[in-house]
Parts: structure tokens; sequence; C-alpha cells
């Protein structure tokens, strides 16, 4: 009798389950992932989300436009900035207003700033995932000179609230321009550091290529935007095919590979950075004179319709979609959040590797959870 019981208990064609998370350190917030193994070997990855879920789309039926750009902040709050632009760039296009150039180079210069510390904090956390804690003391070393810039012109350092509809909530601080060039000379001469510590060390790279590969194909299927997607050869940059602010004015290159692979989209963000220090580079000693906002109505009221502004965010293409119907609150306000979309790819380039690759796996998508959730 106590044969067969233990026979049962280890019977290999049942899968075993385990969870992963909702506090996993891994997950980088409340995601939950069950996962079906076959001893080490993941069968499949069902994510388990909505713990955070706050119903940020309909609050937006009951808060005027400029009260929605603060909700935005909470979304992806590594790309906090470029959120709040997405909904400036939706309304200003909907009322027809014209922003002042000036506005157009600082919100540029800013969301590339966000990119930086955006893509610095996920090489911090990365390596750190995979066993390398020195990532996270130089990561977050780097990361706050960029955070102390934001707050000294806004005020705020991850949440920024700086864009408002009609321009920006306030100039630039006298001392941003010398900062930015500061930090752009600082961080050119010590990136070579990321290489040495993590791009090129052999047990991460044997961590990381081959696995989790993500076709071409399958990136335009599964809609996979950003570096995640580029790095499977997916041309989708918003900034090169729809540019919006300023960059139609500035030349730099959409980073892309072919191999798809968990250490190419760890590479194409090492990479995404250097570009937007050359993008920066462009505009930082060119900014115009001029106004930092133009003189908007207190109430705004978008004339009925619908309206739509996309932007590239850290994380990917971020959509805005309004439904008005004459009224200062959207009848209808809908996001496309990158991490979303990203995280149903999870499954697809999990199977048939070790539970110890998922981490590296889910940790080269680089999901900010409350994204996901809104």
């Amino acid at each position: 009798m106590e044969e067969q019981v233990l026979n049962t208990a280890i019977n290999e064609d049942e899968p075993y389950l385990i969870n992963m998370g909702p506090q996993h350190p891994s997950t980088h917030g409340v995601l939950r992932l069950v996962v079906s193994l076959k001893g080490e070997t993941v069968k499949n990855v069902v994510p388990h989300i909505g713990y955070i879920h706050r119903g940020i789309e309909k609050m937006c039926e009951s808060l005027t436009y400029p009260q929605i750009i603060h909700l935005t902040d909470r979304m992806d709050y590594l790309s906090a900035h470029i959120n709040n632009e997405a909904v400036c760039l939706n309304v200003e296009k909907a009322l027809e207003i014209e922003i002042p150039e000036r506005v157009k180079v600082i919100r540029t210069i800013m969301a590339e700033l966000t990119r930086i510390q955006s893509h610095q904090l996920f090489w911090a956390s990365y390596g750190m995932d995979l066993g390398g804690q020195t990532c996270y003391f130089y990561g977050l070393r780097d990361r706050e000179k960029v955070l102390d810039i934001f707050e000294e012109t806004t005020g705020g350092r991850m949440i920024v609230s700086y864009s408002c509809p009609g321009g920006l909530m306030y100039d630039i601080h006298p001392n941003f321009q010398k900062r930015v060039n500061d930090f752009i000379k600082y961080f050119r001469s010590i990136l070579w550091e990321y290489d040495a510590i993590l791009t090129g060390n052999v047990i991460f790279r044997e961590r990381t290529i081959g696995i989790g590969k993500l076709s071409l194909e399958d990136a335009v299927s599964y809609g996979v935007t950003g570096p995640s997607g580029r790095a499977s050869g997916f041309s989708c940059d918003i900034r090169k095919h729809d540019p919006y602010s300023a960059y139609d004015r500035v030349k730099f290159n959409e980073v892309l590979f072919t191999e798809g692979d968990t250490y190419h989209r760890y590479l194409a963000r090492i990479e995404e950075m250097k570009e937007s220090m050359n993008i920066i580079e462009q505009l930082i000693d060119n900014i115009p004179e001029g106004p930092y906002t133009v003189k908007m109505k207190p109430v705004l009221k978008l004339p009925e319709g619908e309206y739509f502004q996309k932007v590239e965010t850290a994380r990917g293409e971020l959509d805005v979609f309004i439904v008005s119907d004459g009224n200062k609150y959207p009848f209808r306000m809908k996001f496309r959040s990158p991490n979303f979309v990203n995280l149903g790819v999870l499954n697809h380039i999990s199977k048939e590797f070790k539970i110890a690759d998922l981490v590296a796996i889910a940790g080269s998508l680089d999901f900010v959870i409350p994204d996901i959730d809104r």
C-alpha cells in the first residue's frame, strides 16, 4: 500500500506546479507566474495579473485632461515623462495647438534621459537577478545623476509630471544644460564598466546566449515592441517611423539585432543608451529660445471625436486613444501598454528551458508591473 502511494506521488506524467511570485524578487513587482515543470524543464507558464489593478482607464472618465497626466506617471513609472508626453501630444493634436519649438526640444531631451535611467535600472536589476550584485550598486550610482537633473528642474525624481497640455509646467533650471552635458561626458567615460562587469562575463553569456529565442515572425505576431522586439529584428521604433516632438531633427540609429535571444534583448538596451546620448548631444546646446508653454483655457474640452497618439517608451509602443463627447472629461480612454503585450510572449519563449532560465528570460523582457495592471 505504501509503495502504491509513493509511486503515485512521483508519477512523472503529472505536471509539477510551482508559484513564482507574487512576491518573488525577480518578478520586480506583484506578478504571479504559475509554472508547470517536468523535472527542471518548463512546460507551461501562466501569468496571473491584476494584484495592483487600479482602474486607471475608468478613473480617466471622471478626470480632466490635465489631471489624467498624473495618472500616467503611475503606469510605467520608469517611463513617466514619456507617458505624460503621450497624453499631452494627443490633447494638443485634438485642440490643434502648435506648441513652441523650445518645448519640443526639451521634451525630447527629457524623454531620452528617461530612457537612459530606465535602462540603467534594467541593467542593475538584471545583473542582480543572475547573481551579479555589483551591477545593482553601479547602475544605481549612475541613475542617481539623471534623477538629480530631473529633481532640479521638475521637483520630482521618478514621478515628474513635467509636461502639460500646451507645453511644460515650468522652464528648465539654469543649470540644466551644464548638468546634462556633464552627465553625458561622465556616462560615456564609464559605460565600458557595464560591458566589463556583465556583457562580457562568461557566466552571464552562458546563461543568456541562445536562451528564450523569439523569432521575427513571432515578435510581429505577438506585437512585441521596444528593445525586446527590435532584438528579433522587428523595426518598430516610433521615433523613426512616426516622429513626434523633436525626433525629426536628430540623427540616430534604430538598434536592431536578428538573434532574438535573451542576450540580445539585454544588448539592445545597452546600445539604446548610447543612441539616447547621441540624440541628447545634438539637442542640448541648441535649445531654441521662446516660451515654454502656450496660453490655455482653464477648462479644456476636446471637440467631439476620436483621437490617437503613439510614442516610444523605454519598453516599447504606448498608444493613447481618446473618445471625446465634447465634455471636459473623456467619454472613453484606452492605453495600449507595451508591458502588457510583451508579457503575452513569456510562455512561448520559456517552454523547454530550465526553471533557472525563466528568471533570465522574464528579466530580459523588463516588465514594470503597474503598467500591466493599470
